[in-house]
Parts: structure tokens; C-alpha cells; sequence
């Protein structure tokens, strides 16, 4: 299957591109990387009537530090997040979830930004913005807005931009110095996409955890930053309070269900999923029993 006929235009700046897009509106797409928006137009899952190229935008490259914040362009490839010291610096835990992103062909030439704006629920990279707290930068024709990822996920394929709006950027505040993190994922094979995946974040102090983080993807229709992980900061974490954590987390979930898994499914591995974060943050190998809650 091929993607229905478009017209397509490069932009020359980002001005350029701007004009294009408020001209086209709904109608028109940004190609970035093309690594998710040309399988979803081959498979007709969209049919823009205009693509706006984006891959030109050299200052849209780059990972730098400004502060206390780590600011990543929109066409900054993953491959180039895996390579960046600045990333395994300051943030860890993007660097080992990008390594889990699909195939090194696909990383060679996927986006981060083209990654957040498709937000796919099952893609590593949203969660991560959820967990390390991320603010969304947009460009439009009225200047610049800041969009708490907490907001900028809105349903299946759907976020917050406007028609006229281009992702420009993504800032990270920098972690505290004894951050720690989390990463997994349940998939068939490695680079497939996963069935539940979990990007966490936690500080510890005196086997405790001072704060935590979770968040989830491929468990619904966008990716979910638990508020069940409350009940894991502050307290001792024994095995009946790890599985109360478990019970509160199926409760706030709602899996969808797919070829892949059934929500009943998806519910049991994000439980598993808990314990071994907890147990792994704690350095624990006592509490295997909160899986099963």
C-alpha cells in the first residue's frame, strides 16, 4: 500500500516553514525524519494533502546546556541522543530508553520531535518526557509557548499543537545530583513495539525513596505518569506496601487491548513492572510478592 497523492514543499527557515503551515493548516504535515509519519501515511492511517519538509532547519540540531536546563532540538536524531555526552550527563535515563527505540536505521533517522508530535502510545520517548518532567516548546505565528508534557499528550496520535505550530525544542530541568533511574520494557523482540514499558525516576535517601517518578507507555491511550507511586515515597517499603502500590496502579490504568495483549495482560506485566523498578532502586530482592497484587 502506497500514501495517497499530497504535494510536498521543503522549507527554506523556519519562518518559511511557519508560513506553510499556517497557509495549509489541518491539511498539511511536518516530515521530520519520516520514520513514523511515512509508514502511517503508506498504511492510509492519514492522508495529509500537504507535507511540510522540516529536515533542512539546522538550528532546530543539537543538545546544549543553559543553566539548569538541558534543551534538545525538535530534529535532533536519536542516534545522535545516544552519542551525546550531554544526554548521558544529564539525563540518563532518555539515553538507555533510546536504545530501545526500533533499529539502528530507524534511529539513524527518526527525531525526537517527530517522536513527541506523532505520540504514539507505545514510543519510549513520551514516557520519558512525562518522567523527567519535560516542557514542550512550540513555535507558531504568534512567537513561542511552553507546553508542560503533562499537557501535550492528549489521546492516540493526538497532542497538544496547533495546526500552525511546529515543535521546536524540548527542555529538561537538570536532575538532582543523586537521581537515579529505571528503564524496561516487554516486547516480542528487541526494537519491536513494546507491549508495556516503564521509564522511572526516582531520588533515594536512608533506603527510602525522597521522590518517584513513573512513566508508563503502551498501556493506554497516551502515556501515563502514575500518581500510584505517592504511596511508595516516604515510607518503608515492605511487601504489603508495595503490593497496596500494585492494587492502586491497576486501578488507575485503562489498557487497551491489541494483537499483542489483553488488558487484563497489560495490567498484570505493568504490576511487574512496579516491583522490579522498586526492587531495583532499592537494591531489594525481598519484595517479588507485590507483583501478584
Amino acid at each position: 500500500m502506497k500514501a495517497s497523492a499530497f504535494a510536498y514543499a521543503r522549507a527554506t527557515s523556519l519562518e518559511n516553514a511557519l508560513e506553510l503551515l499556517t497557509a495549509h493548516g489541518e491539511k498539511a504535515k511536518v516530515l521530520s525524519g519520516g520514520q513514523s509519519l511515512l509508514p502511517a501515511m503508506n498504511l492510509r492511517l492519514i492522508a495529509p494533502e500537504f507535507v511540510v519538509d522540516i529536515g533542512d532547519l539546522l538550528e532546530l540540531h543539537g543538545v546544549a546546556v543553559h543553566g539548569d536546563v538541558l534543551t534538545i532540538g525538535a530534529l535532533t536524531r536519536h542516534a545522535d541522543l545516544l552519542g551525546s555526552p550531554e544526554i548521558a550527563s544529564h539525563a540518563p535515563l532518555l539515553r538507555e530508553a533510546v536504545a530501545h527505540v526500533a533499529h539502528p536505521a530507524i534511529r539513524n533517522r527518526g527525531t525526537i520531535g517527530g517522536s513527541l508530535a506523532q505520540a504514539d502510545p507505545a514510543s519510549e520517548l513520551p514516557a520519558c518526557m512525562l518522567t523527567l518532567g519535560a516542557t514542550i516548546v512550540a513555535r507558531g505565528p504568534g512567537g513561542e509557548r511552553r507546553i508542560a508534557a503533562h499537557e501535550f499528550f492528549t489521546g492516540i496520535f493526538e497532542t497538544a499543537l496547533l495546526p500552525q505550530e511546529l515543535l521546536v525544542a524540548v527542555e529538561l530541568p537538570m536532575p538532582a545530583k543523586d537521581a537515579t533511574h529505571f528503564f524496561h520494557e516487554f516486547s516480542r523482540r528487541h526494537g519491536d513495539y513494546a507491549i508495556v514499558g516503564l521509564a522511572a525516576q526516582a531520588r533515594v535517601k536512608n533506603d527510602r525513596f525522597a521522590d518517584l517518578r513513573l512513566g508508563y507507555f503502551a498501556i493506554g491511550d497516551r502515556p501515563l505518569l502514575a500518581s500510584s507511586a505517592s504511596k511508595l515515597v516516604g515510607v518503608v517499603i515492605t511487601s504489603a506496601v508495595l503490593s497496596e502500590a500494585c492494587s492502586a496502579l491497576g486501578a488507575e490504568l485503562a489498557p487497551l487491548e491489541d494483537q499483542q495483549a489483553t488488558p487484563a495482560m497489560r495490567r498484570h506485566l505493568a504490576k511487574v513492572l512496579l516491583t522490579r523498578c522498586v526492587s531495583s532502586l532499592l537494591a531489594r530482592s525481598d519484595l517479588g510478592a507485590g507483583a501478584s497484587a
